[in-house]
């Protein structure tokens, strides 16, 4: 496995979860990072990126401000901090791995298998 996403589960509106996705250190270094989510009937989203070096990120409209996207090069990790979640939070959250950076799923090369995250109201 490649990319493997954790940490999803159910919590209320207004609470707070934080996903880790660890990838293998063959993909790891030198490739940007990024977070998507697909809710029911939907299309898949992007969430957030944050650069290989960790320097940049880039957000969702949707979720700017909530979400909080970074990386620890020394565990080959990277992390969505979602607080002040939302029921249209709900989702399907993946995370993904590239060489070129963007917003859009055709840039990245990785994926993980998906972890659920529900927002009740």
């Amino acid at each position: 496995v490649q990319l493997q996403a954790f940490g999803g589960g159910m919590v209320q509106a207004g609470g707070s979860l934080r996903l880790p996705c660890a990838a293998s250190a063959r993909i790891y270094s030198s490739v940007h990072m990024g977070w998507f989510r697909q809710a029911p009937g939907k299309e898949r989203d992007f969430v957030a990126y944050i650069t290989w070096s960790g320097r940049s990120t880039y957000y969702a409209d949707s979720v700017k401000g909530r979400f909080t996207i970074s990386r620890d090069n020394a565990k080959n990790t990277v992390y969505l901090q979602m607080n002040n979640l939302k029921p249209e939070d709900t989702a399907v959250y993946y995370c993904a791995a590239g060489r070129v950076l963007g917003a859009t799923a055709s840039r990245y090369d990785y994926w993980g298998q998906g972890t659920l995250v529900t927002v009740s109201s």
